[in-house]
């Protein structure tokens, strides 16, 4: 978790929302790939840490299959990338910080859990989630400015 918060810090300082993802392999504790959003970066809508985290992952080991491997993000995956998680057969889905409003695991639309899921990670969330939702919380403080006190 901490390199995927390292990744989310470097996304931050790109100017771009701060989430970032890592999957490992559990049995060898080896990071296959490390990634950061850049959407804006790319031009690309897709370009979410998970996503760039997959496709690295992908390449590196010659599969799309990423079966028995962990993928861990400091933010709760979109139903987008909880999707791809789902079609890249990720045995361990790990995140912190929960999302209320763009969140796809365990609020809005449970991806997980619906009857159309054909592959369900186990998932645990809350890890980091404090310095997670804190890295959030600054990056857009800093865009928008302090809210007004009422």
């Amino acid at each position: 978790m901490r390199l995927a918060l390292a990744q989310a810090q470097a996304a931050a300082a790109r100017g771009e929302i701060p989430v970032g993802a890592v999957v490992a392999d559990p049995l060898t504790g080896a990071v296959i790939a490390a990634a950061a959003n850049a959407p804006i970066a790319l031009s690309d809508p897709t370009a979410h840490a998970e996503i760039l985290a997959l496709r690295a992952a992908g390449a590196a080991v010659g599969n799309h299959r990423l079966t028995g491997l962990t993928l861990v993000a400091t933010l709760e995956p979109c139903a987008m990338c909880a999707g791809a998680i789902s079609h890249a057969r990720i045995g361990r889905l790990l995140f912190g910080a929960a999302d209320e409003k763009g969140g796809g695991v365990i609020h809005g639309p449970r991806v997980f859990d619906q009857p159309t899921c054909h592959w369900r990670p186990d998932v645990e969330h809350g890890l980091l989630a404090d310095e997670s939702a804190e890295q959030l919380r600054a990056f857009f403080r800093a865009r928008r400015g302090p809210r007004p006190e009422t």
